[in-house]
Parts: structure tokens; sequence; C-alpha cells
């Protein structure tokens, strides 16, 4: 079954980097610190509900990095796209479900992740059964920040 839907670890690095030593096509993200408090926050998040924190995967961050860049070249916040990226993730990493959530302008951690908390769709993106995540915030040339989060169920 396929979902296409759209809207605390010591060192998150240290499991990206132990996570993916088992993955055949290693990626390599590098997390910003706005970054890592997204991935924080949300599984403290999921944790106060009774959910399952989720994995970071640094493949899931290199595929919203891409978003990121296409968002910023087209001047505009979508989710266009989002069937070939839930495909390739099927197929890379043997996601059974793929979730989305992007957003633009916000300049925190905690104001990005409060947008998305007071969105239906984005709320229900982050509380789903998901195992893994990823995220990117990237600026354009005016300094406004572009996020994309993936999540997905392996």
């Amino acid at each position: 079954m396929m979902f296409l839907t759209s809207c605390s670890k010591d060192n998150i690095e240290d499991e990206v980097t132990a996570y993916n030593q088992v993955v055949t096509n290693k990626a390599e993200y590098t997390y910003s610190a706005i970054e890592v408090e997204i991935l924080e926050d949300l599984n403290i998040y999921r944790k106060a509900l009774g959910l399952s924190e989720l994995k970071p995967l640094a493949e899931l961050s290199v595929e919203s990095e891409d978003h990121n860049e296409y968002m910023i070249q087209k001047g505009v916040v979508s989710h266009e796209n989002f069937s070939q990226r839930a495909s390739y993730l099927m197929n890379e990493v043997g996601a059974q479900t793929v979730s989305e959530n992007v957003a633009f302008g916000y300049r925190t951690a905690d104001a990005v992740i409060n947008a998305w908390l007071k969105s239906k769709g984005h709320k229900d993106n982050i509380e789903a059964d998901h195992t893994h995540f990823g995220i990117s915030v990237r600026q354009d040339a005016d300094g406004k920040n572009y996020f994309t989060n993936i999540f997905i169920k392996k």
C-alpha cells in the first residue's frame, strides 16, 4: 500500500552515519544546526505522544535538498514531482510509504514545526506510522528559508 500525502539522540549525525553503513548505496548528508534541531524536536514531539522515534536517513535529506533547490529555482513552494521522489525512495531505500512537508520563510525550527502542527495534513505526516525521516533547509538569494521534510515507513 502506498500513501502519498503532502504537506532524542545525543548526536543525530552519529546515528545517520551508523545507519548508512548498512545501506548499499551510501548517501552522505551534513546536517546544519537548524536541521538537527528540527529532527530532534520532531522526535521529542512524537515521543510525548507515545509514538516511536524516527531514524534520520541521509537519502531522505538528499532528496529533500534536491527539492529545496528545485523550489528555489522556480521561486515557489510546492510538492511538484512528489510522485517521482516517492517512487525513487521506494525503489532505492525500500520505502513502503512516503510523506512530505514543505514550508517557506520561517526563521527557526520552532516556527516551522509549529506551523506544520497547525496544519492538519502536515501534522498527520508528523504523527503517522513512519520509521525514518530526512530534512533540508536551504536559503534563496534573499536569505529566505525553504524547508522540505520527508518521512518514510520501511
